[in-house]
């Protein structure tokens, strides 16, 4: 089944693709090795997974592992949050004990306790806009944003009326203390790489 040629008019309208659809026209895409795609309000990005971008992801998936069973670490995974059509892969997602999938086999956004990203140059904005307003409307309980290129994290919490209340940045090499979340402990940024 072919796209249609203008896939940002119809994604608008109630008869336009569902992100179902659009997922299944990006899985028979050649999309290369070392590459991801996630949908954001309802346009298609596809973006390179660097040796950095990796190394971080990683290091934070190990960390996690202190506290979280290998089966509620997923990384690149899909998961459907609220707003229009936004189907996200992130980086690094730490689900809760109980987390459930929905009927059409997605973790459900409820369930999530921690969503990290590390930015891209291309995606950047998508993190700190979109993506962002998508976890709060979740209530997600903390979001991680690490960017290698400015050698900063910025952490967000206490999501309520649609913002995070609690937003800390501060550069690698200092501790993220989560603690006082649902994620209960305390991660390293001194190893990071940068770009």
């Amino acid at each position: 089944m072919a796209a249609p040629a203008d896939r940002s008019e119809t994604a608008g309208h109630s008869d336009g693709p569902t992100l179902d659809e659009m997922f299944a026209w990006l899985e028979q895409m050649p999309v290369p090795e070392g590459f991801k795609t996630e949908i954001v309000g309802g346009a298609v990005f596809v973006t390179q997974q660097r040796d950095t971008h990796w190394e971080i992801i990683l290091d934070v998936i190990e960390q996690l592992r202190a506290k979280y069973p290998r089966k509620r670490v997923k990384s690149d995974v899909r998961i459907d949050y609220p707003g229009h059509l936004n189907g996200f892969a992130s980086d690094v997602v730490a689900l809760a004990e109980g987390a459930r999938k929905d009927e059409k086999g997605h973790w459900r956004p409820g369930g999530v306790e921690l969503v990290a990203e590390v930015i891209s140059r291309g995606t950047a904005r998508n993190d700190y806009g979109p993506k962002k307003d998508a976890f709060t409307a979740a209530r997600v309980p903390v979001y991680l944003i690490v960017d290698p290129y400015t050698g900063t994290w910025h952490l967000h919490t206490l999501p309520k009326d649609g913002e995070y209340r609690g937003v800390l940045s501060l550069d690698f090499g200092d501790e993220v203390d989560l603690n006082d979340t649902p994620v209960g402990l305390v991660l390293r940024t001194d190893e990071f790489p940068r770009d």
